[in-house]
């Protein structure tokens, strides 16, 4: 999946967090770790949470 589809390029990069921001006020950002090749399952429920946000807007 390409974030960067969604939300635009993420602020940080070159280490093992990628920051993104999200249109929508509150909590705008979401926020994915690299750790061996795979995101921590706490990190996935919310980036599908934030496409789900995004794609009913």
């Amino acid at each position: 999946m390409d974030l960067a589809w969604y939300f635009g390029e993420p602020r940080q990069q070159g280490t093992s967090h990628a920051v993104f921001r999200t249109p929508w006020p509150g909590d705008p950002r979401v926020n994915i770790q690299n750790h061996k090749g795979k995101a921590k399952p706490y990190q996935v429920r919310q980036v599908l949470k934030a496409i789900d946000t995004k794609e009913a807007q």
